[in-house]
Protein backbone atom coordinates (compact mmCIF):
# COMPACT_ATOMS: atom_id res chain seq x y z
CA UNK A 1 0.00 0.00 0.00
CA UNK A 2 1.57 3.20 -0.84
CA UNK A 3 3.15 3.09 0.90
CA UNK A 4 2.21 6.35 3.12
CA UNK A 5 0.61 7.51 6.09
CA UNK A 6 -1.24 10.95 6.29
CA UNK A 7 -2.04 12.76 9.49
CA UNK A 8 -5.56 14.93 9.16
CA UNK A 9 -6.63 16.00 12.51
CA UNK A 10 -10.34 16.62 12.13
CA UNK A 11 -11.09 20.32 13.50
CA UNK A 12 -15.09 20.99 14.93
CA UNK A 13 -16.38 23.37 12.16
CA UNK A 14 -16.61 22.55 8.35
CA UNK A 15 -16.30 23.55 5.45
CA UNK A 16 -18.21 22.17 2.40
CA UNK A 17 -16.63 20.74 -0.50
CA UNK A 18 -17.95 23.56 -2.72
CA UNK A 19 -16.28 26.22 -1.24
CA UNK A 20 -13.22 24.41 -0.38
CA UNK A 21 -13.65 24.06 -5.09
CA UNK A 22 -12.77 27.92 -4.94
CA UNK A 23 -9.09 28.19 -2.90
CA UNK A 24 -8.33 24.08 -2.98
CA UNK A 25 -6.94 22.83 0.57
CA UNK A 26 -4.06 20.66 2.07
CA UNK A 27 -3.79 19.00 4.94
CA UNK A 28 -0.94 17.48 7.03
CA UNK A 29 1.08 14.94 5.76
CA UNK A 30 3.58 12.88 8.30
CA UNK A 31 5.41 9.93 7.97
CA UNK A 32 4.80 6.91 10.03
CA UNK A 33 8.01 7.32 11.58
CA UNK A 34 7.87 10.84 12.59
CA UNK A 35 7.51 11.67 16.36
CA UNK A 36 3.59 12.91 15.14
CA UNK A 37 2.71 9.45 14.34
CA UNK A 38 1.25 6.76 16.32
CA UNK A 39 3.94 4.37 15.01
CA UNK A 40 6.63 6.32 16.24
CA UNK A 41 9.19 4.05 18.31
CA UNK A 42 11.76 6.29 20.33
CA UNK A 43 13.58 2.95 21.07
CA UNK A 44 14.63 2.42 17.14
CA UNK A 45 17.60 3.71 15.76
CA UNK A 46 17.38 5.60 12.14
CA UNK A 47 19.35 2.58 10.67
CA UNK A 48 15.99 0.46 12.40
CA UNK A 49 13.43 2.83 10.52
CA UNK A 50 15.73 2.49 7.55
CA UNK A 51 15.87 -1.06 7.12
CA UNK A 52 12.21 -1.42 8.43
CA UNK A 53 11.55 0.77 5.33
CA UNK A 54 13.68 -1.49 3.15
CA UNK A 55 12.00 -4.70 4.11
CA UNK A 56 8.30 -3.02 3.63
CA UNK A 57 9.44 -1.57 0.10
CA UNK A 58 10.50 -5.41 -0.93
CA UNK A 59 6.98 -6.67 0.49
CA UNK A 60 5.04 -4.47 -1.22
CA UNK A 61 6.20 -5.62 -4.83
CA UNK A 62 3.34 -8.29 -4.69
CA UNK A 63 0.50 -5.38 -4.46
CA UNK A 64 1.18 -4.81 -7.94
CA UNK A 65 1.70 -8.16 -9.51
CA UNK A 66 -0.76 -8.55 -12.31
CA UNK A 67 -2.27 -11.92 -10.74
CA UNK A 68 -2.87 -10.03 -7.33
CA UNK A 69 -5.42 -7.36 -9.04
CA UNK A 70 -8.53 -7.44 -10.07
CA UNK A 71 -10.87 -5.49 -12.66
CA UNK A 72 -13.89 -6.85 -12.82
CA UNK A 73 -14.67 -6.36 -8.94
CA UNK A 74 -14.93 -3.82 -6.60
CA UNK A 75 -11.96 -4.08 -5.11
CA UNK A 76 -8.10 -2.63 -4.38
CA UNK A 77 -5.13 -5.24 -3.55
CA UNK A 78 -2.18 -3.44 -1.01
CA UNK A 79 0.00 -4.64 1.20
CA UNK A 80 -0.83 -4.25 4.94
CA UNK A 81 1.02 -2.68 6.79
CA UNK A 82 3.68 -1.24 4.92
CA UNK A 83 1.69 2.18 4.08
CA UNK A 84 4.72 5.02 4.97
CA UNK A 85 2.38 7.38 6.07
CA UNK A 86 -1.31 7.89 8.41
CA UNK A 87 -4.31 9.32 7.38
CA UNK A 88 -6.82 10.50 11.15
CA UNK A 89 -9.96 11.16 9.02
CA UNK A 90 -13.53 11.48 10.09
CA UNK A 91 -15.93 9.60 8.36
CA UNK A 92 -20.09 10.19 9.69
CA UNK A 93 -21.98 12.42 11.39
CA UNK A 94 -21.17 12.97 13.65
CA UNK A 95 -17.56 12.33 12.67
CA UNK A 96 -16.00 9.28 13.86
CA UNK A 97 -11.93 9.76 14.11
CA UNK A 98 -10.07 6.81 12.57
CA UNK A 99 -6.30 6.19 11.07
CA UNK A 100 -6.26 4.85 8.05
CA UNK A 101 -3.39 3.80 5.79
CA UNK A 102 -3.36 6.65 2.46
CA UNK A 103 -1.85 4.90 -0.44
CA UNK A 104 -1.48 6.22 -3.93
CA UNK A 105 -1.26 2.89 -4.98
CA UNK A 106 -4.89 1.44 -4.25
CA UNK A 107 -8.64 2.95 -5.31
CA UNK A 108 -10.86 2.11 -2.38
CA UNK A 109 -11.76 4.12 1.05
CA UNK A 110 -12.39 1.36 3.36
CA UNK A 111 -12.66 1.13 7.21
CA UNK A 112 -13.19 -1.52 9.33
CA UNK A 113 -16.91 -1.33 11.05
CA UNK A 114 -19.17 -3.29 13.46
CA UNK A 115 -19.73 -6.14 13.97
CA UNK A 116 -16.84 -7.85 12.30
CA UNK A 117 -15.97 -11.52 12.45
CA UNK A 118 -12.07 -10.44 12.84
CA UNK A 119 -10.59 -7.11 13.84
CA UNK A 120 -7.17 -5.57 13.79
CA UNK A 121 -7.22 -5.47 17.60
CA UNK A 122 -9.44 -4.58 20.15
CA UNK A 123 -7.21 -0.81 20.52
CA UNK A 124 -8.00 0.07 16.66
CA UNK A 125 -10.97 2.07 16.29
CA UNK A 126 -14.09 0.48 14.85
CA UNK A 127 -16.80 2.69 12.79
CA UNK A 128 -20.04 2.13 14.51
CA UNK A 129 -22.27 2.90 10.75
CA UNK A 130 -25.67 2.83 13.19
CA UNK A 131 -24.37 6.22 15.06
CA UNK A 132 -24.33 8.20 11.86
CA UNK A 133 -27.20 9.82 10.37
CA UNK A 134 -25.84 9.80 7.14
CA UNK A 135 -24.84 6.43 6.04
CA UNK A 136 -26.51 4.39 3.78
CA UNK A 137 -25.75 1.34 2.38
CA UNK A 138 -25.49 0.83 -1.61
CA UNK A 139 -27.61 -1.32 -3.32
CA UNK A 140 -26.75 -2.13 -7.04
CA UNK A 141 -27.30 -5.41 -9.13
CA UNK A 142 -25.05 -8.11 -9.33
CA UNK A 143 -23.61 -6.99 -12.57
CA UNK A 144 -23.68 -3.40 -11.39
CA UNK A 145 -21.02 -3.96 -8.56
CA UNK A 146 -18.35 -5.17 -10.83
CA UNK A 147 -18.23 -1.51 -12.40
CA UNK A 148 -19.08 0.60 -10.02
CA UNK A 149 -20.20 3.80 -9.79
CA UNK A 150 -22.15 6.06 -7.62
CA UNK A 151 -24.84 6.53 -10.29
CA UNK A 152 -25.30 2.92 -10.97
CA UNK A 153 -26.89 1.92 -7.61
CA UNK A 154 -30.38 0.24 -8.05
CA UNK A 155 -32.26 -0.98 -5.04
CA UNK A 156 -32.00 -4.81 -5.99
CA UNK A 157 -28.86 -6.23 -3.39
CA UNK A 158 -26.44 -4.72 -1.23
CA UNK A 159 -23.31 -4.25 -3.00
CA UNK A 160 -20.31 -5.78 -1.56
CA UNK A 161 -16.66 -5.55 -1.82
CA UNK A 162 -13.58 -7.50 -1.40
CA UNK A 163 -9.99 -6.47 -0.89
CA UNK A 164 -7.33 -8.69 -1.19
CA UNK A 165 -3.66 -8.19 -0.27
CA UNK A 166 -0.58 -9.70 -1.22
CA UNK A 167 0.19 -11.01 2.00
CA UNK A 168 -3.11 -13.30 2.12
CA UNK A 169 -4.82 -10.54 4.45
CA UNK A 170 -8.49 -9.46 3.29
CA UNK A 171 -11.15 -7.30 4.17
CA UNK A 172 -14.29 -7.58 2.89
CA UNK A 173 -17.94 -5.78 3.40
CA UNK A 174 -20.36 -3.34 2.22
CA UNK A 175 -20.25 -0.52 -0.12
CA UNK A 176 -21.51 2.45 1.19
CA UNK A 177 -22.22 6.36 1.53
CA UNK A 178 -21.29 8.74 4.21
CA UNK A 179 -19.93 12.08 5.00
CA UNK A 180 -15.96 11.52 4.29
CA UNK A 181 -14.49 15.08 6.66
CA UNK A 182 -10.78 15.86 5.60
CA UNK A 183 -9.20 18.60 8.30
CA UNK A 184 -7.64 21.35 6.06
CA UNK A 185 -4.68 23.33 7.38
CA UNK A 186 -6.86 26.54 6.55
CA UNK A 187 -8.35 25.99 10.31
CA UNK A 188 -11.83 24.73 8.69
CA UNK A 189 -11.91 20.80 7.73
CA UNK A 190 -13.54 20.01 4.18
CA UNK A 191 -17.24 17.74 4.08
CA UNK A 192 -17.03 15.31 1.55
CA UNK A 193 -21.11 14.26 1.45
CA UNK A 194 -22.05 10.79 0.06
CA UNK A 195 -18.61 9.52 -0.38
CA UNK A 196 -18.08 6.24 -1.14
CA UNK A 197 -16.35 4.15 1.23
CA UNK A 198 -15.69 -0.22 2.12
CA UNK A 199 -17.33 -1.21 5.28
CA UNK A 200 -15.58 -3.78 6.59
CA UNK A 201 -17.26 -6.58 8.59
CA UNK A 202 -14.61 -9.26 7.72
CA UNK A 203 -11.06 -8.42 8.25
CA UNK A 204 -8.41 -10.88 8.86
CA UNK A 205 -4.10 -10.42 8.31
CA UNK A 206 -1.32 -8.88 9.96
CA UNK A 207 -3.16 -5.30 10.39
CA UNK A 208 -1.61 -3.16 12.83
CA UNK A 209 -3.75 -1.65 16.28
CA UNK A 210 -2.87 1.88 15.64
CA UNK A 211 -4.33 1.68 11.58
CA UNK A 212 -8.05 0.67 10.99
CA UNK A 213 -8.43 1.21 7.03
CA UNK A 214 -7.10 2.20 3.80
CA UNK A 215 -8.06 5.82 1.86
CA UNK A 216 -7.54 4.77 -1.53
CA UNK A 217 -5.75 8.12 -3.83
CA UNK A 218 -4.71 5.64 -7.34
CA UNK A 219 -6.29 6.50 -10.57
CA UNK A 220 -9.51 4.44 -9.91
CA UNK A 221 -13.60 5.42 -10.00
CA UNK A 222 -13.56 4.94 -6.41
CA UNK A 223 -10.58 6.16 -5.25
CA UNK A 224 -10.52 9.61 -2.89
CA UNK A 225 -9.07 11.46 -6.02
CA UNK A 226 -11.48 10.53 -8.40
CA UNK A 227 -14.23 10.52 -5.59
CA UNK A 228 -13.43 14.44 -5.01
CA UNK A 229 -13.37 14.78 -8.86
CA UNK A 230 -14.30 18.33 -10.50
CA UNK A 231 -13.85 19.80 -6.99
CA UNK A 232 -10.21 19.74 -7.25
CA UNK A 233 -10.01 19.88 -10.87
CA UNK A 234 -8.16 16.49 -11.08
CA UNK A 235 -5.25 18.07 -9.06
CA UNK A 236 -3.48 16.65 -5.90
CA UNK A 237 0.17 17.32 -5.04
CA UNK A 238 2.86 16.28 -2.21
CA UNK A 239 6.14 17.16 -0.86
CA UNK A 240 7.98 14.23 0.72
CA UNK A 241 10.50 15.28 3.66
CA UNK A 242 13.85 13.42 3.92
CA UNK A 243 14.16 10.67 6.19
CA UNK A 244 16.06 12.51 8.71
CA UNK A 245 13.31 15.18 9.15
CA UNK A 246 11.49 13.34 11.87
CA UNK A 247 9.93 15.71 13.71
CA UNK A 248 8.49 18.35 11.20
CA UNK A 249 5.06 17.65 8.37
CA UNK A 250 4.83 19.12 5.20
CA UNK A 251 1.22 18.70 3.05
CA UNK A 252 -1.00 16.86 0.86
CA UNK A 253 -2.35 19.47 -1.54
CA UNK A 254 -5.86 19.61 -3.59
CA UNK A 255 -7.15 21.35 -6.29
CA UNK A 256 -5.90 24.81 -7.01
CA UNK A 257 -3.14 24.43 -3.90
CA UNK A 258 -2.11 21.30 -5.78
CA UNK A 259 -0.47 23.40 -9.11
CA UNK A 260 3.14 22.89 -9.94
CA UNK A 261 4.51 25.86 -11.59
CA UNK A 262 7.27 28.58 -11.44
CA UNK A 263 11.01 28.05 -11.97
CA UNK A 264 12.65 24.64 -12.42
CA UNK A 265 9.60 22.59 -13.37
CA UNK A 266 9.40 19.81 -15.24
CA UNK A 267 6.28 18.21 -16.52
CA UNK A 268 5.86 14.19 -17.98
CA UNK A 269 2.73 12.49 -19.51
CA UNK A 270 0.83 9.84 -17.74
CA UNK A 271 0.16 7.27 -19.44
CA UNK A 272 -3.32 4.84 -19.46
CA UNK A 273 -2.44 1.68 -18.61
CA UNK A 274 -4.47 -1.43 -17.10
CA UNK A 275 -5.30 -1.29 -14.20
CA UNK A 276 -6.10 2.19 -13.79
CA UNK A 277 -5.20 2.07 -9.95
CA UNK A 278 -1.61 3.03 -10.72
CA UNK A 279 -0.15 6.42 -12.18
CA UNK A 280 2.43 5.29 -15.33
CA UNK A 281 5.20 7.29 -16.37
CA UNK A 282 7.74 6.97 -19.59
CA UNK A 283 11.33 6.63 -17.97
CA UNK A 284 13.71 6.96 -21.20
CA UNK A 285 16.53 6.77 -19.55
CA UNK A 286 19.05 7.36 -16.58
CA UNK A 287 22.61 9.44 -16.66
CA UNK A 288 25.18 8.79 -14.38
CA UNK A 289 27.26 11.93 -14.89
CA UNK A 290 27.55 12.02 -18.53
CA UNK A 291 26.99 8.92 -19.51
CA UNK A 292 23.36 7.91 -20.26
CA UNK A 293 21.83 4.52 -20.03
CA UNK A 294 19.06 4.01 -21.84
CA UNK A 295 16.19 2.33 -20.85
CA UNK A 296 15.05 -0.81 -22.69
CA UNK A 297 13.11 -2.66 -19.79
CA UNK A 298 9.46 -3.59 -20.81
CA UNK A 299 8.11 -4.02 -17.64
CA UNK A 300 5.21 -3.07 -16.80
CA UNK A 301 4.17 -3.46 -20.59
CA UNK A 302 6.15 -1.87 -23.61
CA UNK A 303 7.40 1.40 -24.63
CA UNK A 304 5.11 3.72 -22.93
CA UNK A 305 3.94 3.75 -19.71
CA UNK A 306 6.99 1.42 -18.94
CA UNK A 307 7.60 2.56 -14.62
CA UNK A 308 4.78 3.42 -12.08
CA UNK A 309 5.85 6.38 -9.78
CA UNK A 310 4.40 5.44 -6.65
CA UNK A 311 4.94 7.01 -3.05
CA UNK A 312 4.56 3.70 -1.27
CA UNK A 313 7.61 2.13 -2.51
CA UNK A 314 10.70 2.95 -0.76
CA UNK A 315 13.36 2.12 -3.09
CA UNK A 316 13.18 2.55 -6.69
CA UNK A 317 13.01 -0.99 -8.76
CA UNK A 318 14.41 -1.48 -12.42
CA UNK A 319 14.83 -4.51 -14.94
CA UNK A 320 17.59 -6.36 -13.91
CA UNK A 321 19.30 -5.75 -17.12
CA UNK A 322 19.01 -2.43 -17.09
CA UNK A 323 19.69 -2.00 -13.31
CA UNK A 324 23.40 -3.88 -13.63
CA UNK A 325 24.35 -1.26 -16.25
CA UNK A 326 23.31 1.10 -13.94
CA UNK A 327 24.51 0.41 -11.08
CA UNK A 328 28.14 -0.28 -12.85
CA UNK A 329 27.74 3.33 -13.90
CA UNK A 330 27.28 4.44 -10.39
CA UNK A 331 30.37 2.32 -9.06
CA UNK A 332 32.77 3.83 -11.68
CA UNK A 333 32.46 7.00 -10.63
CA UNK A 334 32.35 6.14 -6.48
CA UNK A 335 36.08 6.33 -4.71
CA UNK A 336 35.23 4.02 -1.75
CA UNK A 337 35.21 0.51 -0.30
CA UNK A 338 32.33 -1.91 -1.20
CA UNK A 339 30.45 -3.11 1.74
CA UNK A 340 27.64 -5.88 2.80
CA UNK A 341 24.12 -3.76 2.84
CA UNK A 342 20.57 -5.07 3.93
CA UNK A 343 19.18 -8.10 1.62
CA UNK A 344 18.26 -6.89 -1.60
CA UNK A 345 20.60 -4.11 -2.03
CA UNK A 346 24.08 -4.61 -3.90
CA UNK A 347 25.80 -1.76 -4.58
CA UNK A 348 26.66 -0.27 -0.85
CA UNK A 349 29.86 1.29 0.96
CA UNK A 350 31.94 1.66 4.01
CA UNK A 351 31.29 5.50 5.22
CA UNK A 352 31.93 7.06 8.51
CA UNK A 353 30.85 10.17 6.89
CA UNK A 354 29.18 10.82 3.78
CA UNK A 355 30.94 9.86 0.42
CA UNK A 356 31.07 11.59 -2.84
CA UNK A 357 28.65 10.49 -5.81
CA UNK A 358 28.01 11.24 -8.97
CA UNK A 359 25.28 13.53 -10.05
CA UNK A 360 22.19 11.14 -11.46
CA UNK A 361 19.34 12.26 -13.67
CA UNK A 362 16.43 10.45 -14.56
CA UNK A 363 15.07 10.90 -17.97
CA UNK A 364 11.22 10.73 -17.84
CA UNK A 365 9.30 12.13 -21.48
CA UNK A 366 9.99 15.94 -21.62
CA UNK A 367 11.10 15.33 -18.14
CA UNK A 368 14.28 15.60 -16.80
CA UNK A 369 14.56 14.62 -13.22
CA UNK A 370 18.05 15.74 -11.22
CA UNK A 371 18.50 14.06 -8.37
CA UNK A 372 20.25 14.97 -4.82
CA UNK A 373 22.10 12.77 -3.01
CA UNK A 374 19.52 12.24 -0.39
CA UNK A 375 17.48 10.94 -3.39
CA UNK A 376 19.81 8.23 -4.76
CA UNK A 377 21.89 6.82 -1.32
CA UNK A 378 20.43 6.17 2.05
CA UNK A 379 22.55 5.52 4.95
CA UNK A 380 21.50 1.73 6.12
CA UNK A 381 23.95 1.82 9.77
CA UNK A 382 26.30 4.40 11.09
CA UNK A 383 29.00 2.65 8.66
CA UNK A 384 27.02 1.72 5.88
CA UNK A 385 25.80 3.53 2.79
CA UNK A 386 23.60 1.87 0.34
CA UNK A 387 22.12 2.65 -3.59
CA UNK A 388 18.46 3.45 -3.31
CA UNK A 389 17.86 1.71 -6.64
CA UNK A 390 17.85 -1.85 -7.08
CA UNK A 391 16.59 -4.63 -8.99
CA UNK A 392 13.40 -6.26 -9.62
CA UNK A 393 11.82 -8.12 -13.05
CA UNK A 394 8.47 -7.56 -11.68
CA UNK A 395 7.58 -4.24 -11.89
CA UNK A 396 9.73 -0.85 -12.32
CA UNK A 397 8.71 1.49 -9.69
CA UNK A 398 9.92 5.12 -9.29
CA UNK A 399 10.03 4.93 -5.03
CA UNK A 400 9.67 7.75 -2.48
CA UNK A 401 13.15 8.24 -1.55
CA UNK A 402 13.80 9.86 -5.27
CA UNK A 403 10.48 11.80 -4.97
CA UNK A 404 12.16 13.45 -1.59
CA UNK A 405 12.37 17.01 -1.63
CA UNK A 406 10.64 17.58 -4.55
CA UNK A 407 7.06 19.06 -5.11
CA UNK A 408 5.46 15.96 -6.88
CA UNK A 409 2.01 17.45 -8.52
CA UNK A 410 -0.53 14.95 -10.26
CA UNK A 411 -3.06 16.37 -12.46
CA UNK A 412 -5.48 13.88 -13.82
CA UNK A 413 -7.17 15.75 -16.45
CA UNK A 414 -4.47 17.00 -18.37
CA UNK A 415 -2.86 13.79 -17.62
CA UNK A 416 1.02 14.86 -16.64
CA UNK A 417 3.00 14.69 -13.44
CA UNK A 418 5.24 17.63 -12.19
CA UNK A 419 8.48 17.75 -10.72
CA UNK A 420 10.02 20.65 -8.97
CA UNK A 421 13.17 20.91 -6.56
CA UNK A 422 11.90 22.03 -3.35
CA UNK A 423 12.66 22.21 0.29
CA UNK A 424 9.99 19.96 1.86
CA UNK A 425 10.42 21.42 5.43
CA UNK A 426 9.79 24.72 4.26
CA UNK A 427 6.53 23.93 2.24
Amino acid sequence: MASFLFAILVLSSSLCLIDAHNGGFSVELIHRDSVKSPFYNPSETASDRITNALRRSFNRVNHFKPSSVSTKTVEADIIVNSGEYLMNISIGTPGFDIVAIADTGSDLIWTQCKPCSQCFTQEAPLFDPSKSSTYRKLSCSASQCGSFQQSSCSTDDTCQYSVGYGDKSFSRGNLAADTLNLASTTGRPVAVPKTVIGCGLDNGGTFNEKSSGIIGLGGGKVSLISQLGTSIEGKFSYCLLPISETGKSTKLNFGSNAVVSGAGVVSTPLVKSTPDTFYYLTLEAISVGTKRIDFTGSSPGSGEGNIIIDSGTTLTLLPSDFYSDLESAVDSQINATRAEGPQGLSLCYEAQNDIEVPAITVHFTNADVELKPLNTFVRVSDTTVCFTFTANNDFAIYGNLAQMNFLVGYDTEKQTVSFKPTDCSKN
